[in-house]
C-alpha cells in the first residue's frame, strides 16, 4: 500500500442511525452478522468503548458535527437551533479546498436569526448542516427516493413520510405469520440502497479529492426491512431483554425513569412476540446496512480508489430495544449511548493500527478533530477534544487521554411541560449529566436525586448505590470528576485572548 501522507485523501464519513455499540459480529454478538464491517475493522481500527455525547438525533449530531459537548453548543433537543456562531467540520474542510457533500441528513435545526421569516428550514428540525452541500437530501421527507420509486412504477403513499414503513399485506409475526412482514420495496430499491447508489454515482464522477457524508436512516425506526433481511433473524432466537420483572419495578429506581415509562412513545410493548419481532428486524436492518457498505467497499476497490479513501463509520446514538422496558434513545443507560466506531486510514503509516481494537474511552466529539487532522486544517478552539490519529497509527494513547466517557441528556420540551409538572421541575431543570469509567457510573440531575452504579457487579444498571454509605467515597469521587469535567470544558472561544495596550494577545492552551 502506498503512503499517501502528503497527498489529499478521499474521505467517506458514514453514520448509521440508532446503532447499539455491541452489535457487530467481530465483537462476538450472539446474533448480529456484520461480515463487511468486520472486514473494515480488520483493515482499520475498531473502538470498543465509543460513546455518543447526547440524544436524540439533533443534539447528538450537533456534537458530532461541531466537536462540542452539549453544554457548549446548547442544541439540546430536536428543534433547538444550533447557534450559527459555531463552526463545524464541513465549514472547516471547505477552507482546505474541499467541497463537503451530503447524502442523507444531519438533523441540524437552523438558527432563526440567520434566516428569513419564510425560510422553510424554520419549519423543521431536519435542516442541513451549514456549509455542507446536499447532493441527495433525505430525512422525514425522502423526496428524491419517492420520485425514483414512482419512476420505476412502485406504489407510494400520498404522505411520503410513510414510504419508509410501507409493508406487504397480511398478518405480522405476533399475529401468526412465520416472519416479520417485509418492506413492500425490494432491497435493491430501498432507501439504504438508493443512497449508496447516489454516493457511488457521485464518487465515480470525481476527479479531485472529496469529503462525503453518507447519513443512513437504518437501523432507525420504522423497524421494517426488505426481503430477505426481514427474516434473517428468528424473533424467538434473538437475545432477551435486560430488565426487571415489571415496568413498575423498573420505574422504582428513579422518578425520571418512572415518568419515562409512563410515556407510551418510550415504553416497550407488553406483547413480547411483538418486541422480539422489533428486535429481529432491528438486527436485520443492521445486516442490510452492512451489506450496502460491503457493496460500497467493493466499488471502491474495483474502481482503484480504495488505497486513497479514508472511511469513518459510526452512529449518532444507540437504542434501548426493550432493555429497562424502554424503546428509543433516552436517559442514562449505556444502551442509548454506546455506539460503534470503525476508522480505516489507507496510508502505510497506519498499518500498525490495522485490526486493532482500542479499549480507551472515545466519544463523538473526537470525530471532527480527526477529520480536520486528516485534511490538514487547524482545530478550532471550540472543539472539546482531539484527533484519534495516534490510535489509527498504532501508537500509544496520548498521556492526557480521557479515562471516562461523558454525555448529557436534555429532556426539556418547550412545546410540552409534562415532565416539569410530573417531576416538579422548571424548564431549565430538565437535564441530566452522566460520567462513567470502567467500574463506576454517576448520573447527576439538576434537581432530582443522583444515581450511582457499580458496573462491575451490576452491568445491567439495576441497583442504585447512591444512598449506600459504603459507596460514599465513590459517590464523592465521581461527583468531583463530573464537576471538573464541566469546568474544564466550559465554552472558551475567547478566553485565551486578552486586550492589552499593545493590542490583543492570544495564548492557546490545551484543555486536557
Amino acid at each position: 500500500m502506498s503512503d499517501t501522507a502528503r497527498e489529499p485523501l478521499d474521505i467517506i464519513f458514514i453514520t448509521a442511525d440508532q446503532w447499539r455499540g455491541e452489535c457487530l459480529s467481530t465483537l462476538g454478538h450472539p446474533s448480529v452478522k456484520t461480515p463487511h464491517l468486520d472486514a473494515l475493522a480488520r483493515e482499520g481500527t475498531l473502538f470498543r468503548r465509543h460513546y455518543a455525547n447526547a440524544v436524540p438525533c439533533g443534539p447528538s449530531r450537533a456534537s458530532l458535527h461541531t466537536g462540542m459537548y452539549l453544554q457548549n453548543h446548547r442544541s439540546g433537543t430536536n428543534g433547538t437551533p444550533l447557534d450559527a456562531r459555531h463552526t463545524n467540520w464541513a465549514k472547516e474542510v471547505a477552507k482546505a479546498g474541499y467541497d463537503p457533500v451530503l447524502f442523507g441528513y444531519t438533523d441540524t435545526s437552523q438558527d432563526p436569526r440567520e434566516a428569513n421569516e419564510d425560510d422553510p428550514w424554520l419549519l423543521t428540525y431536519e435542516g442541513p448542516l451549514p456549509g455542507i452541500r446536499p447532493v441527495c437530501m433525505f430525512g422525514s421527507w425522502p423526496v428524491q427516493w419517492v420520485e425514483y420509486l414512482k419512476a420505476k412504477g412502485y406504489e407510494t403513499p400520498d404522505d411520503i413520510r410513510f414510504a419508509y414503513g410501507m409493508r406487504k399485506d397480511g398478518p405480522d409475526y405476533e399475529d401468526g405469520a412465520p416472519h416479520p412482514k417485509p418492506l413492500i420495496y425490494p432491497r435493491t430499491d430501498d432507501d439504504t440502497s438508493f443512497l449508496v447508489n447516489r454516493l457511488i454515482d457521485y464518487v465515480d464522477a470525481q476527479k479531485t479529492p472529496f469529503v462525503a457524508h453518507l447519513s443512513l436512516l437504518r437501523p432507525h425506526p420504522p423497524f421494517v426491512a426488505p426481503e430477505p433481511f426481514n427474516e434473517m433473524y428468528d424473533p424467538e432466537e434473538v437475545p432477551g431483554f435486560a430488565r426487571l420483572a415489571t415496568p413498575a419495578e423498573e420505574g422504582a429506581q428513579h422518578p425520571w425513569l418512572a415518568h419515562q415509562l409512563a410515556r407510551k412513545l418510550y415504553r416497550a410493548p407488553a406483547n413480547e412476540k411483538k418486541l422480539r419481532r422489533l428486535k429481529a428486524v432491528y438486527f436485520g436492518l443492521m445486516s442490510l446496512v452492512d451489506h450496502e457498505i460491503g457493496r460500497l467497499v467493493a466499488y471502491l476497490k474495483k474502481s482503484g480508489r480504495w488505497d486513497r479513501t479514508m472511511i469513518v463509520f459510526t452512529s449518532d446514538h444507540g437504542e434501548q430495544m426493550g432493555d429497562h422496558w424502554l424503546l428509543g434513545k433516552c436517559g442514562y443507560f449505556d444502551a442509548s449511548y454506546q455506539i460503534p466506531l470503525i476508522i480505516r486510514d489507507p496510508r502505510a503509516r497506519a498499518d500498525a493500527g490495522r485490526g486493532r481494537i482500542v479499549e480507551r474511552f472515545t466519544e463523538n466529539v473526537d470525530i471532527m478533530p480527526t477529520l480536520l487532522d486528516y485534511v490538514g486544517t487547524a482545530l478550532p478552539v471550540q472543539c472539546d477534544w482531539q484527533s484519534l490519529r495516534p490510535f489509527l497509527e498504532g501508537r500509544a494513547a496520548p498521556a492526557n487521554w480521557r479515562t471516562e466517557a461523558h454525555w448529557e441528556y436534555d429532556f426539556r420540551d418547550p412545546a410540552d411541560d409534562d415532565a416539569e409538572r410530573a417531576l416538579g421541575l422548571t424548564l431549565h431543570q430538565c437535564t441530566m449529566n452522566i460520567i462513567r469509567d470502567e467500574k463506576w457510573k454517576y448520573v447527576h440531575f439538576t434537581k432530582l436525586p443522583p444515581l450511582l452504579f457499580d458496573l462491575e457487579s451490576d452491568p445491567g444498571e439495576t441497583v442504585d448505590r447512591a444512598g449506600d454509605p459504603a459507596c460514599l467515597p465513590q459517590l464523592l469521587a465521581m461527583t468531583q470528576k463530573m464537576l471538573s469535567w464541566r469546568m474544564n470544558h466550559d465554552e472558551q472561544t475567547l478566553t485565551h485572548i486578552a486586550l492589552t495596550e499593545e493590542g490583543p494577545v492570544a495564548r492557546v492552551s490545551a484543555r486536557y
